[in-house]
């Protein structure tokens, strides 16, 4: 049996934990990518232009993700120092 790797396991469970914002930065540029490149097909212009914005539609997705899923990450390891730390004051 294939273990998941780390990486989708973490935008899996950001998926279920902040569903919202995961998929306004996954989600939403691909739509928006699907739709120009279907207006760009109707209104016969160049497909130049709605694969350039494409490209940089699902660029950002993936950075975005990523930076989403870092911040994610750095919570859930800030929050669970804090819960070893307990309530004892460091200095």
């Amino acid at each position: 049996m294939d273990e998941i790797p780390a990486r989708v396991r973490a935008v899996i469970e950001l998926f279920r934990v902040r569903p919202i914002s995961s998929s306004l930065l996954s989600v939403v540029p691909a739509v928006l990518a699907v739709g120009q490149l279907w207006n760009s097909y109707v209104n016969d212009v160049s497909p130049l232009i709605a694969i350039g914005f494409t490209l940089a539609m699902l660029g950002f997705a993936v950075v975005a993700m990523g930076h989403h899923v870092a911040a994610y990450r750095l919570w859930k390891l800030e929050s669970s120092v804090e819960r070893q730390r307990g309530s004892r004051d460091p200095f």
